[in-house]
């Protein structure tokens, strides 16, 4: 059930346990719906219990890699895209207080902390418009590269909307409060280049050679020690938000299972006898 279609993306096991996550609607600049964060939050819970997949990549075809939610009135999924849903069909919600809450709690909101809650590594290879959602979603991969052409904003308050699928405080992590005011307040849109310069992302890549640099780094993460590895990026994360020691007895904790796992016993063997060390 790993691979194949889903609501609005389509998802591929290449070689190397890359799992490509290609959103497939550029008709709408792959804008999110209410079926395809469901189908996302699927795809990890998947992703993260299947061995074979080691690196999750994440990219748009055509001109986006994801313009924001679908705001035109098919936020809910039209036909075409509930038949493709893996998940099932919904009631759609109505326009009170209290049910939109329920909506950016439960699905917004719910599809980042699920991409942020993978412990496998996650690289998001922007190649378009990547605004409002989009760049939520992009900020909660471990990894950016856009390409020089990309534009990333939030922009919300140009509709009166708020970040409310979390995108405040992701931008916040990122780059800090003083930058994020000035992102936020001003509707700011830049592309790669600047992107790059605020903090946004990893690295900027030429349009055609995006998504061949994000499979190589996908393929150099995958290649390393994947229970330290995982075991690490949670430690990081963790580290945000404990104190010195607590962060400490945390990865003494997670080094318990890495130090006594095979990959260490032959990562050290590798270094004795000056080789390349090959992991399970």
């Amino acid at each position: 059930m790993l691979e194949g279609q889903y609501a609005g993306f389509r998802l591929e096991l290449r070689d190397r346990g890359i799992a490509l996550i290609t959103f497939d609607a550029p008709e709408r600049l792959n804008a999110s719906t209410a079926p395809m964060k469901r189908d996302l939050m699927e795809a990890m819970i998947q992703i993260q219990l299947d061995d074979a997949a080691r690196v999750v990549v994440f990219t748009g075809e055509g001109r986006a890699f994801m313009a924001g939610d679908n705001v035109g009135g098919g936020y809910w999924g039209d036909a075409e895209t509930l038949k493709k849903a893996r998940t099932p069909k919904i009631g759609k919600s109505s326009h009170d207080g209290m049910a939109s809450y329920s909506s950016l709690r439960q699905i917004s909101q719910a599809v980042n902390r699920a991409i942020r809650d993978l412990d496998k590594i996650t690289i998001a290879a922007i190649n378009g418009s990547c605004i409002q959602t989009g760049l939520s979603l992009a900020l909660s991969c471990d990894f950016r590269i856009a390409s020089r052409t990309a534009k990333l904003g939030s922009a919300t308050l140009r509709m009166g909307y708020l970040p409310d699928e979390n995108g405040h405080f992701l931008l916040v992590q990122h780059i800090g409060v003083a930058k994020t005011l000035d992102f936020l307040l001003r509707k700011r849109i830049v592309d790669g280049q600047a992107a790059l310069d605020l903090g946004l992302v990893h690295e900027v890549a030429e349009p055609e050679a995006l998504l061949e640099r994000a499979l190589a780094l996908a393929s150099e993460l995958s290649d390393g020690p994947q229970i330290a590895t995982r075991l690490l990026k949670r430690a990081i994360y963790s580290a945000a938000d404990l104190s010195f020691a607590q962060a400490g007895d945390d990865i003494a904790t997670k080094t318990g299972i890495s130090d006594h796992h095979p990959d260490a016993k032959e990562g050290v063997a590798a270094f004795l006898e000056k080789r390349q060390p090959r992991f399970k």
